[in-house]
């Protein structure tokens, strides 16, 4: 029984490892920190911009299917209540907070990262040219040294490895 209690918290350890593990509990603690600051953004700012234009609260809203809709002096509903004013509220915050995180986070982020990848790119199509260069000049050298061995020598007539004894020089010493 130990051996297997030891295995399931050495497979629970080895799990919590992982990497996608603590990434995951990475973004959920920043995703609740930043859920903040997007609701102080919607409440503070667009919130009350959208209630200069129209009504600050839609919760009110409703339409009766089935009446009498209304209250009872207990507290309890009666009739059939479509309370419509709380889904078009819920619905536009989502819609605020959608716009508020993509163009104050993700658009600026995503043209950041684009820029980042466009100087990497940049760096690598330099380093790429500067082999793709090297690669040239080596293939023309060796091109260069195969047409002098095949047509006898180079054009001044020194006559390098043509004819000459092995390890001599152009003058033909050692």
């Amino acid at each position: 029984m130990s051996k297997q209690k030891d295995s399931v918290l050495a497979g629970f350890k080895a799990f919590l490892m992982r990497g996608n593990v603590i990434d995951l509990a990475v973004a959920v603690v920043i995703g609740a920190a930043f859920t903040n600051i997007v609701n102080s953004v919607v409440k503070g700012i667009i919130g009350p911009l959208v209630g200069a234009v129209g009504t600050k609260s839609l919760d009110g809203y409703s339409s009766c299917l089935k009446g009498p809709c209304g209250v009872t002096a207990k507290g309890e509903p009666t009739g059939v209540n479509i309370l419509w004013g709380s889904v078009l509220n819920a619905t536009l915050t989502f819609v605020i907070t959608a716009a508020v995180v993509y163009f104050l986070m993700v658009l600026p982020m995503a043209k950041y990262l684009a820029r980042q990848e466009q100087r990497r790119k940049a760096r690598e199509g330099v380093q790429e040219t500067m082999e793709i260069t090297e690669l040239e000049v080596l293939k023309e050298i060796r091109d260069t040294l195969v047409a002098q061995r095949v047509h006898g020598g180079p054009a001044n007539g020194h006559g390098y490895g043509q004819g000459q004894g092995q390890g001599q020089g152009r003058d033909g010493a050692f």
